[in-house]
């Protein structure tokens, strides 16, 4: 499926590695880094250049870790990652520089094009998204502005000149539900496991996880049921279930751990690397890093534990 790709012509896993993206060596990420400098003194900026960030003299913030996914996962290697920086920096200059779209836009295009989206905790200032909506440990659910060449992540402060939160977020949960489904997959591990994976360009493929039933519905066919389902959102674009009806949870359980943990690796807008319990809206984690082992590691607590007591004492077939 492609979520963990390697690009021609990279350094071996031998060569001393970059100690924040470990997935450069010191070389490429040198060569990274130094492509950033360039590409923004084109623009007539100067930064400095930190780890995964950049600082202009204006104090503006800029972060690099998804550039940096994005070019350690495009296929074509270090030849082209001048070519993806600069469009990107250009593309983030010009958007901090020009005027705002809350400015320019008409209220109602601004509502029509408004979207949640679950993100990383990591991004999230507490001073300046007070309004986000806690969805699990690290999750978060924001709201955002689908502009042309960009996505506007909405602090308290827009917000406040936007209206009411929670009328502002039923109309983006509608815009959400409106979206196609770009891609669906069914994937199979050699055992028989199955689950549901949806991909697509969207910024709001993972976040689609706020209207899980109807997704399901519209994929399967079928809704999720009482007992909800599994649920990995490793990054944007990528959101994956396995409706609970059975004992075939537990084999899936482990299949999915391991698939959130491969695809939020390495990747750009990487949301989560552990396997959730969606239930009627609600997400409890079931997976975390065993830093002892330094791998996975199944956690589940009483509410969860019935439930597979109950599934097991009906049997194979869930009756």
């Amino acid at each position: 499926m492609g979520w963990l790709r390697r690009g021609p012509r990279r350094d071996g896993e031998d060569a001393p590695r970059d100690p924040r993206f470990a997935y450069f060596s010191e070389r490429e990420a040198a060569l990274f880094r130094g492509g950033v400098r360039s590409a923004f003194a084109e623009l007539g900026l100067e930064v400095n250049v930190y780890a995964d960030h950049v600082t202009d003299d204006r104090g503006r913030q800029f972060g690099l870790g998804n550039l940096a996914a994005v070019c350690h996962q495009d296929p074509r290697g270090p030849r082209v990652w001048p070519r993806l920086i600069h469009r990107h920096i250009n593309l983030v200059v010009r958007a901090m520089d020009g005027p705002s779209a809350l400015d320019t836009l008409p209220p109602e295009q601004i509502r029509s094009q408004l979207y949640p989206r679950v993100v990383s905790g990591e991004g999230i200032d507490p001073d300046t998204f007070g309004y986000a909506r806690s969805l699990a440990p690290g999750l978060y659910e924001v709201l955002a502005l689908d502009l042309p060449e960009s996505v506007m992540t909405l602090t308290d402060e827009a917000l406040d000149r936007l209206g009411d939160p929670a009328r502002l977020r039923d109309r983006a949960l509608g815009n959400l539900r409106g979206l196609p489904v770009e891609e669906h997959e069914t994937v199979r591990d050699a055992d028989g496991v199955s689950f549901e994976v949806i991909l697509g360009d969207s910024f709001y493929t993972a976040s689609r996880v706020l209207d899980l039933d109807g997704v399901a519905r519209r994929v399967t066919g079928l809704p999720l049921g009482e007992h909800g389902a599994l649920v990995a959102l490793p990054f944007r674009h990528q959101l994956a279930f396995h409706p609970i009806r059975d004992t075939t949870i537990i084999p899936a359980l482990g299949t999915m751990a391991s698939f959130a943990a491969s695809g939020y690796e390495d990747t750009p807008g990487a949301i989560s690397p552990y396997v959730f319990w969606w239930r009627d809206g609600t997400l409890t984690q079931l997976s975390e890093y065993d830093a002892d082992r330094g791998g996975l590691r199944i956690v589940v607590g009483d509410d969860f534990q019935e439930l597979l007591e109950r599934l097991i004492a009906q049997g194979p077939d869930g009756r």
